[in-house]
């Protein structure tokens, strides 16, 4: 069970502060300690935790200034989700997501989206959400220009298939994200659910294919971030986000997954993890259809 090993299984808070920075030289916060207040029983009954103010304004600007200069010319072979169903006129054709950056050759690319995948502050955190050691098993880089389609409501174990148990998502804001650039959208009550098949998507207001609808009784909530700020949501939890209406106002956001290290299957396109000390581990593929009956062969990466 996902969030087994919290103390005597009583929700409760918890805060971390004792994470020092000063060895992180992208920080301008050098020398400073970060605190979080977990609220467990909230985790618990939601399926999701905001971190205010994990990351600085100038961790942010680095990460932000580095994937534009990447795709300053375009999308990047090996880097970029180039699909080919979309029209040269969409935004995201010339801004589509970056795929796994922290294992892109580049050195600039690759380090930073490495740091920031293993960054000291977020594995306490992550710890005590799965509630056992967490492995990171993806990077990913959102830009959402302005116009920008959204991407309708999931669960992202669909897609990564983490047995037993479920993946954490882990959403870092680079730009202050809200209604008005296609902010996050969370289904609160919904980490509990079992993983659903899902529906086909509207491809003229989002740029996925799947669907998830709302469960009755449940309601779709959008989640206001300022850069810098983390949402961390487990796999189940149906999320999303709706398109950029404004106009000059980039949504940018550097995305991973997470997996318990208990986790003894995984979708083939994550069976790498690495651990908080950087060292590359294995993990089997997962094994059936999953909900859908979706052979791996063919499932495609999230």
């Amino acid at each position: 069970m996902i969030f087994a090993g919290l103390v005597e299984g009583k929700a409760r808070s918890r805060s971390y502060e004792a994470i020092s920075i000063a060895n992180h030289p992208n920080s301008l916060q050098s020398r400073a300690m970060i605190q979080t207040e977990i609220d467990i029983e909230q985790f618990h009954r939601d399926g999701f935790h905001v971190g205010r103010r994990l990351f600085s304004g100038h961790e942010v600007a680095r990460l932000r200034d580095v994937s534009m200069e990447q795709a300053k010319d375009g999308p990047v072979e090996g880097l970029s989700d180039i699909r080919k169903d979309f029209d040269p006129a969409d935004p995201l054709s010339r801004y589509p997501r970056m795929m796994h950056p922290h294992q892109h050759p580049d050195k600039l690319v690759g380090e930073i989206s490495m740091r920031t995948m293993l960054d000291p502050r977020l594995e306490p955190i992550l710890r005590t959400l799965f509630g056992e050691a967490p492995f990171a098993v993806q990077s990913m880089f959102y830009f959402k220009p302005p116009g920008a389609r959204g991407q309708d409501l999931h669960q992202d174990n669909f897609y990564l298939r983490v047995k037993p148990g479920t993946c954490m998502g882990m959403w870092l804001a680079i730009d202050d994200a809200d209604r008005g650039n296609g902010g996050m959208v969370i289904v609160p009550g919904s980490g509990g659910m079992d993983v659903v098949c899902p529906e086909r998507a509207d491809s003229k207001t989002f740029f996925t294919t799947e669907h998830v609808a709302v469960p009755e009784g449940l309601k779709e909530e959008p989640i206001d971030l300022k850069a810098g700020d983390v949402l961390f949501f487990n796999g189940s939890v149906i999320h999303g986000s709706y398109p950029n209406t404004s106009e000059d106002r980039f949504r940018r956001a550097f995305i991973c997954h997470y997996v318990p290290a208990s986790t003894s299957e995984l979708s083939n396109w994550y069976r790498y993890p690495f651990s908080f000390d950087g060292r590359k581990h294995s993990i089997a593929d997962a094994t059936g259809g999953g909900p859908c009956g979706t052979p791996q062969a063919i499932a495609a990466p999230h």
